[in-house]
């Protein structure tokens, strides 16, 4: 059975491993590219499915996250509202994820009604308990729609660059940071009318005097749950400058109100309540009250949190802060596991500019998801920046999984469904030599290695040694020279190969399902055999007898397809540049193709004609035949440029 498959809501048990996991809410208003993607989102999944493969009772949260400026500010700009623009983007996010099969329990959203209660909590609990003050501050205000004005919402000329487009946060020319009063001939973006200052009242967080606790708790937390290096540099660093207090509350309509008395059309700033969306998620997928026994049990459960360098200081110091501080026993972050950044072909990935695979392109290269899977999580950036390089990604395919994995599988099951077997495992219990002990054993110390990285989350050496263990499956094929001459003339000793392959094949199903669970999948089906638990095999041998003599197996199937290497020179052109410019490009081609097309349909009409001249079958009606045959080679040129623009959009992989 698939570990995943579960009817029942996952809550804690008394006694059990507990393991609850998130990562980072991917903010709402853009499309994730594969940094996003191998940042959080798919790090998360892999060592959520391996937790459920082991046995753990294990629960996997994420959602997006939805409320603030840049939600307000691309709502705006899309012309439609902030819940219409939350909604199309949770839809397209839900939908890359569910094609890279990410195994959410729950992929949820923030503006729902358990988020505005547990977020309003947190916050009064922190006013009622002395950290959260009123300050008196200054910003834009607009006098034409009566509205104070977010940072991004004001625009004007750079005061450095001169660039004429520059928002109220930031110069998108010239990088500099700004603050909305340096711009030159600022306006509001809303309706054009030039802001002006006005005072304004907002809560401040009192992280300063919260700071010695966070201290106390990071320094124990980095250690028992051995953060990521760069999580711990990061949270050092900004415990090392001291904390300062910081405003949690927004002139803004979309987001959750602030419940206090004469704090009408204000809300909690995003940075605040984002990961509270951790919380009202679980809320939201257990119903009741049954969140606080995933959030609210530090002893029997624990918390490992996935996400990209720059969400550190939020899930490392203010969070905690503010779970510190309303006096409550609160679950609390044990391992963290952060990335650097994934780039693209030694640039950055941008969306504005068109650079980069974004999670809606990879599904339309036609390459599987589980081959996107590998690639990622083996240039996973967990020490350093890596790259993504359509060379190097092909090659992954060609040179490792295909080659490889996929080798090693389609060889042996395709030997056992031949007529020597047909379909039915032999009994290979009636030989045995050293030299397959020795190779047991070796796979076994693979084993021990395997579950070791994978229980310190190091995601990518543990799929470097899964690659190891099917790669000792090729090994054990060469060194024993098993054919049909082994068949004939040492049957049991072929037999004894067979079964040890054959279960080699049924462990590899479980190891390489976290990682590439379609492949899993099918190696399952083929093997006609349920989903294998792992053990932990720092403590447990692996037996190799699971299929036992006599066991049915079904059909070889192709896991993989080898991609042809030009496809290394269309995908780059085809993912490089800007959107226009793509889009200019496959425009140009197909006209191109389409016109090629229609010449020769219209070549091949002529000889037609020619051929019904030369039998005396010459077009009958005058000028009114005459018109109607050419409205038919009109017809056969839309219908040749309609086939010719639908090819241009399909990506074929010859199957190896």
């Amino acid at each position: 059975m698939d570990p995943q498959a579960s009817g029942q809501k996952i809550l804690p048990r008394k006694g059990e491993t507990n393991i609850l996991i998130t990562s980072a809410l991917p903010y709402v208003n853009n499309v994730p590219h594969l940094g996003n993607i191998i940042g959080s989102v798919l790090s998360a999944d892999v060592f959520a499915r391996y937790n459920k493969a082991r046995g753990n009772n294990t629960l996997f949260v994420c959602g997006t996250d939805e409320y603030g400026t840049a939600t307000e500010t691309k709502a705006l700009e899309e012309k439609v509202t902030p819940q219409e623009l939350c909604s199309k983007y949770h839809k397209i996010h839900a939908e890359v994820y569910d094609w890279f099969e990410i195994g959410f329990d729950i992929f949820g959203r923030t503006p729902t009604e358990n988020h505005t209660k547990i977020s309003q909590d947190m916050f009064m609990r922190l006013y009622d308990n002395g950290y959260l003050v009123e300050k008196e501050t200054e910003q834009p205000y607009c006098e034409t729609h009566k509205s104070f004005l977010a940072d991004r919402f004001v625009e004007g000329e750079c005061p450095r660059c001169g660039y004429e487009d520059a928002r109220g946060d930031q110069c998108d020319k010239c990088g500099n940071l700004l603050n909305p009063f340096e711009l030159i001939k600022p306006h509001c973006k809303l309706d054009g009318s030039a802001p002006i200052k006005r005072k304004t009242k907002h809560m401040h967080l009192l992280l300063d005097k919260l700071q010695p606790e966070v201290e106390k708790w990071s320094e124990k937390a980095s250690n028992d749950g051995a953060w990521s290096k760069n999580g711990r540099i990061i949270t050092e660093s900004w415990l090392k400058e001291g904390l300062k207090d910081r405003g949690i509350t927004r002139d803004l309509k979309w987001g959750v109100p602030v419940p206090l008395e004469g704090w009408d059309n204000k809300v909690l700033y995003v940075w605040f309540e984002a990961c509270i969306g951790y919380v009202s998620i679980t809320a939201n997928y257990t119903g009741g009250d049954d969140w606080q026994k995933w959030w609210r049990d530090p002893e029997n459960v624990r918390l490992y949190q996935f996400l990209g360098k720059d969400n550190v200081p939020f899930h490392t110091v203010i969070f905690p802060a503010c779970q510190i501080g309303t006096g409550e026993k609160w679950t609390q972050l044990h391992h963290l596991s952060t990335t650097e950044y994934l780039n693209y072909e030694n640039g950055k990935f941008s969306k504005s500019r068109g650079v980069g695979v974004f999670g809606n392109n990879a599904k339309e290269t036609g390459i599987p998801p589980d081959v996107w899977r590998y690639y990622l999580i083996k240039n996973r950036p967990e020490t350093g920046d890596t790259q993504f390089e359509w060379k190097y990604f092909i090659g992954n395919n060609n040179n490792e999984l295909l080659a490889n994995l996929g080798n090693f599988v389609n060889r042996i099951i395709k030997l056992v469904n031949s007529k020597h077997y047909n379909s039915v495992l032999p009994d290979y219990t009636k030989y045995s030599d050293e030299s397959l002990e020795d190779r047991k054993e070796k796979i076994n110390t693979l084993l021990t290695e395997y579950t070791t990285e994978l229980e310190s989350v190091h995601l990518r050496a543990g799929l470097e040694k899964a690659m190891h263990i099917a790669g000792a499956g090729n090994e054990l094929i060469q060194a024993n020279k098993l054919d049909n001459a082994l068949i004939a003339s040492s049957p049991d000793r072929a037999a004894a190969v067979i079964g040890l392959a054959i279960n080699l094949i049924y462990l590899c199903a479980s190891i390489f399902h976290p990682y590439l669970p379609a492949t899993s999948a099918s190696i399952l089906q083929q093997l006609n055999a349920p989903f294998l638990t792992l053990p932990d095999f720092r403590n447990k041998k692996w037996a190799s007898d699971d299929l036992k003599p006599g066991h049915q197996i079904g059909k070889a199937k192709y896991l993989f397809s080898r991609i042809d290497e030009k496809k290394e020179d269309e995908w780059r052109a085809m993912f490089g540049g800007s959107q226009e410019d793509r889009k200019k490009k496959e425009e140009e081609a197909a006209k191109v193709a389409a016109k090629k097309a229609a010449n020769k349909a219209k070549k091949s009409a002529k000889k037609q004609q020619k051929k019904k001249d030369a039998d005396g079958t010459a077009v009958k009606g005058g000028v009114e035949g005459t018109a109607k045959q050419g409205a038919q080679d009109q017809t056969v040129e839309k219908d040749a440029v309609d086939v010719v623009t639908e090819g241009v959009e399909q990506v074929t992989i010859p199957t190896s």
